[in-house]
């Protein structure tokens, strides 16, 4: 059974936003000290994409399993679990002795982030049902937060020279205390003891066409969370301590256009909003593609945040409200789809920086953010309540 939902304080809505923010806030500590690790570990970009695709292969591997294991066990404690892994794995990053053992441990913290990710907004679908109103964007715009301030304190910690172990251990040590305490607000889900059918399911006709969408839109959000910062350090030459400025702003800019995705999205619809969405963002990418002064690439990564800001939220809703599929199954087809483009996009760009440039690379995005404004027609309106 469900939580009863208090008529003033919405204890689970709020615990659910918290999981959000420290998701995104841990993440962003590390992905912004990126530059750092390449220097311990003396890795080229190329070396870093086979990093970051070993917690891509770590993610995609996990989501599709997701929706049974939630079935099984519920959400919360599949969230639960998969917070309390993925931030406990961090600060082993630069204790780590080979490239070997890098990778080992990316694959682990990919295999709890697509877990997590999964998991997390599968309580985000629960709540939203039971107020009955889209507020999806809503959650996302917490991670966006915690984006932006994780960025915020990559900057400050890298301007100290903070050693990296002191750095994440110190966001691991705040972000597991306060997920200790939001284990009494989550939503107590009933697990289902007997599951018809496969232990996952491969993503059917319908989740597929809004899972393109959120591929193209993912990919963008993980070349701006792990690339960002290197290619204003590396490509437009900004100072270390202003290069992870620009996964601020483009986590500042996620967060302001998800704090009004829900009303702009009972507003315009589904198709129209991604269709002005993906121009913003191509237009934004461009600006930092073709105009190499720092504070001008932050502008256009800021612009790209707006544009992505919220596609992502409304394909997790289409998905977690489909019929006759459970919010976690529904939720681990469109995720297992969508999610790989944040997480196996990074270290495509690592490959084709190598290949060509790291400017080249972001190129490639760009082709991507135009197949979204053509597919744009295929995401349609669902009927919703007007927003609070």
């Amino acid at each position: 059974m469900l939580n009863s939902i208090p008529t003033l304080v919405n204890y689970p809505r709020i615990a659910v936003k918290i999981i959000f923010f420290l998701n995104g806030f841990v993440h962003a500590n590390l992905y912004s000290r990126l530059p750092r690790v390449q220097e311990q570990f003396s890795i080229d970009n190329g070396t870093l994409g086979f990093v970051l695709l070993a917690s891509s292969i770590g993610a995609i591997g996990a989501m599709p399993f997701t929706g049974w294991f939630i079935i099984r066990f519920g959400s919360r404690r599949i969230t639960l679990f998969s917070v309390f892994f993925y931030c406990l794995l961090v600060p082993f990053v630069p204790w780590t002795f080979n490239l070997a053992g890098l990778m080992m441990l990316f694959f682990l913290m990919g295999v709890s982030a697509g877990m997590l990710d999964v998991s997390m907004n599968a309580q985000a679908v629960m709540v939203e049902k039971q107020l009955g109103k889209p507020i999806m964007t809503s959650f996302h715009a917490l991670f966006s937060i915690g984006m932006m301030l994780g960025a915020g304190m990559g900057s400050l910690f890298s301007s100290l020279n903070t050693p990296l172990f002191t750095h994440l251990g110190t966001i691991t040590l705040v972000s597991v205390i306060i997920s200790f305490f939001m284990r009494y607000y989550l939503i107590h889900d009933k697990p289902t003891t007997k599951q018809e059918g496969p232990a996952f399911r491969l993503p059917n006709v319908a989740m597929v066409s809004i899972g393109i969408i959120a591929f193209c839109s993912m990919l963008g959000e993980g070349a701006m969370a792990d690339w960002s910062t290197i290619y204003l350090e590396k490509v437009s030459q900004a100072d270390a301590s202003l290069a992870p400025l620009g996964l601020a702003a483009f986590a500042l800019a996620m967060t302001i256009g998800r704090l009004a995705g829900d009303k702009a999205r009972f507003r315009l619809g589904d198709q129209r909003l991604i269709l002005i969405c993906g121009i913003i963002a191509s237009a934004g990418l461009s600006i930092s593609i073709f105009l190499q002064n720092p504070y001008m690439v932050i502008t256009g990564f800021f612009l790209v945040g707006i544009g992505l800001s919220v596609v992502v939220p409304i394909a997790y809703s289409l998905a977690g409200n489909a019929p006759d599929l459970p919010p976690g199954v529904g939720l681990a087809m469109v995720t297992t789809v969508g999610y790989s483009g944040f997480l196996v996009g990074p270290p495509i760009i690592g490959f084709i920086a190598d290949w060509q440039t790291l400017r080249v690379a972001f190129i490639f995005v760009l082709l991507l953010f135009f197949a979204m404004i053509i597919l744009s027609g295929s995401a349609k309106r669902k009927s919703v309540k007007h927003p609070d």
